[in-house]
């Protein structure tokens, strides 16, 4: 059985950490933009997609800095 070396390791760490970041970050923005099109902006779509948006993308920059590291 190979041994898996630290850099591999490391590399798996940050890949979960991303992952794990975009599901939370993404389903949050989620939440607020339906939050925001029940409460203000009488049912629409745009504010759920926005948020997704946002949170995806806040994500994507976090994790992109984080595997630049």
């Amino acid at each position: 059985m190979p041994q898996v070396s630290k850099s591999e390791d490391e590399f798996g760490k940050k890949i979960d950490r991303c992952i794990t970041d975009m599901g939370i970050k993404s389903v949050s923005g989620l939440a607020i933009g339906s939050v925001l099109s029940l409460l203000i902006f009488k049912r629409k779509a745009w504010p759920l997609i926005m948020g997704t948006g946002f949170g995806a993308g806040v994500s994507y920059r976090t994790c992109e800095k984080d595997l630049n590291m």
